[in-house]
């Protein structure tokens, strides 16, 4: 395998856990989001990760072995509304309830930082395989 197939793999890496961060910063920023433009109160997104088949000069030898990932969808979530009992507040029904979306702050923290910690893995991938053609373009020397 050569070192552009590695760049890849790690870069699609960095891309799918950026998105994955990118959706959970939105979903902690609509915690109480109680009107979006659908009307309605804002509903909680999560992202599909897929595998796809890597392209390189390998593939008909490691074409089960070697795989990237790739953003296959980001979704909604249109079960994600708790009725709060808010009399107060000005989006209440004439019951008093405030729909409101459903989402776990713990949850979505403990996703941050998963995706952070693959983010973080990643990186240090893509280090260790810059530092391996380093070294292989000193051995020329």
């Amino acid at each position: 395998m050569d070192f552009s197939t590695t760049f890849k793999i790690c870069g699609a890496g960095l891309s799918a856990a950026r998105a994955r961060l990118d959706v959970v910063t939105s979903n902690l920023a609509n915690v109480n989001t109680t009107k979006t433009e659908d009307g309605g109160p804002y509903k909680k997104k999560s992202v599909s990760l897929a595998s796809e088949p890597v392209e390189g000069k390998f593939n008909s030898v490691m074409s089960d072995a070697l795989k990237s990932v790739k953003v296959d969808a980001v979704t909604e979530d249109a079960n994600a509304v708790k009725m709060t009992y808010e009399p107060g507040h000005p989006d209440a029904n004439a019951d008093g309830f405030v729909a409101m979306p459903d989402i776990n702050i713990m949850m979505e923290m403990a996703n941050m930082i998963t995706a952070s910690r693959s983010y973080e893995a990643n990186v240090t991938a893509f280090d260790a395989t810059k530092n391996m053609a380093l070294k292989t373009l000193e051995l020329g020397k």
